[in-house]
């Protein structure tokens, strides 16, 4: 197992993240990638860390630094991790003893379990009770998509897939890779036993993020879901939104990139169409796609 880790101006949290990865029993090889960080982060992990491979882009490559560190993994998984989050012990081994176990995962979802409060996030009790369909044998509730940072990913699926859509950058940009994982063939599950701690940072644009979010939903729709429920989704996410500066600007920009979208746009196969159909009550309902802040 390999544990990747991407950031951005986030140095001291980096730092006690990289401390716990260090003390973890499995021993992973780390992997950061700085995204142009101006805080001293790429000094000090070399200084503090040296035993770990830290990779500087010189720009800020958001989620696709993922996709460059997974081209210096040699071992056949992988496990994310934000600068604020950390996997607790024996998680990457029960993680990897899970995909030994089962081929036909792609990856599994830790619980994630919030600092200092040590109280489940409640994206849990979604995972928990994730209405996808899937075949009983896989060891915890089938998954439509997963959080990066709570996620282990087989690296050989991640590679064929494509790993992180480069437009797509940051926010939500999980869901694209998910769905193309499920047109390979691939499941993904939640495996309650496995835990990630996760002290949400201070130095965050919640409106920016919330603008990316929400134009990625779009792109990701109109990309991979069939016709009916593509309007059907775009729909929803008009009335429901908030009706502000930040929803313009994300709807603009969605708008913008309508001609790379359609120019790429391969809809699903009934079969998966039928797995993402399953989920769109519980998004409605979800905490995580309110697109507010």
């Amino acid at each position: 197992m390999t544990v990747v880790v991407i950031t951005r101006d986030r140095r001291d949290e980096l730092l006690r993240t990289l401390g716990r990865l260090a003390g973890l029993p499995e021993r992973p090889r780390v992997i950061v990638v700085d995204n142009a960080s101006g805080d001293g982060t790429a000094a000090a992990v070399r200084a503090a860390h040296p035993a770990v491979t830290l990779l500087e882009p010189g720009r800020n490559t958001g989620a696709v630094g993922r996709n460059l560190a997974v081209r210096q993994v040699t071992t056949p998984y992988v496990a994310f991790c934000d600068d604020d989050s950390w996997w607790a012990p024996g998680a990457l081994r029960g993680a990897a003893d899970r995909l030994d176990a089962y081929p036909e995962l792609a990856g599994v979802v830790a619980r994630i379990v919030v600092e200092p409060e040590g109280v489940e996030d409640p994206v849990v009790e979604e995972l928990r009770s994730s209405p996808v369909p899937g075949p009983d044998r896989l060891p915890g509730p089938a998954l439509g998509s997963f959080l990066a940072a709570a996620t282990c990913l087989r690296v050989s699926a991640f590679r064929a897939a494509g790993g992180f859509h480069p437009r797509l950058w940051l926010g939500g940009e999980e869901e694209l890779l998910a769905t193309d994982l499920a047109v390979d063939g691939w499941w993904l599950a939640f495996a309650e036993q496995l835990t990630v701690h996760h002290a949400p940072s201070r130095v965050r644009d919640a409106t920016g993020r919330r603008v990316d979010g929400l134009r990625n939903t779009l792109w990701y729709t109109w990309l991979r879901r069939p016709l009916p429920a593509a309007l059907r989704r775009t729909w929803y996410l008009a009335r429901s939104v908030p009706r502000d500066a930040a929803s313009v600007r994300a709807f603009t920009r969605a708008l913008a990139g309508l001609p790379w979208v359609l120019a790429e746009r391969r809809p699903v196969p009934a079969g998966v169409e039928a797995r993402l159909a399953c989920l769109e009550e519980a998004q409605r309902a979800s905490t995580a796609r309110r697109y507010v802040g």
